[in-house]
């Protein structure tokens, strides 16, 4: 879970779109839209349980991709928002697996979003089937 995070993205109806479809198998949906005024950015609060954690801005100016890691509720969620932000347009950055040199049980995957931010959704409860991968993300945007 994440208290909330925010960055801006080049195209705000294209995000909005991906977002709605690829966080949706963790229980994401898109809760409110804010603008202060005309002249200002929209802004889009994505979250759970109506609580918007995960928001993106019409403002621009990307900078630098950022990195977001979401919990899932599973390991079967992982693999669904994986498959969902791929059919979203997204780009693979990680299949669904186990990141074991983050500890035993870290499975998670990876995506890309359309403007390169590296989305990550991870559960780190064990499961009795073995993982898919245990391969690090292709690109780690950690600091």
């Amino acid at each position: 879970m994440i208290d909330h995070i925010g960055f801006p993205v080049s195209d705000y109806a294209r995000a909005k779109a991906f977002y709605s479809q690829a966080l949706a198998p963790l229980g994401y949906a898109l809760i409110v839209e804010v603008q202060q005024n005309e002249n200002d950015a929209l802004a889009a609060g994505f979250g759970p349980d109506g609580v918007p954690n995960f928001w993106i801005g019409s403002e621009g100016g990307l900078e630098k991709p950022l990195h977001v890691a979401i919990v899932a509720k599973d390991r079967a969620a992982v693999d669904a928002f994986h498959k969902a932000a791929l059919a979203a347009g997204g780009r693979d950055n990680g299949a669904p697996g186990i990141r074991a040199h983050y500890h035993p049980d870290y499975y998670a995957a990876f995506a890309l979003d359309p403007d390169g931010h590296n989305i990550e959704a991870v559960c780190h409860t064990s499961a009795k089937e073995p993982a898919v991968s245990t391969l690090p993300p292709k690109q780690s945007s950690y600091t």
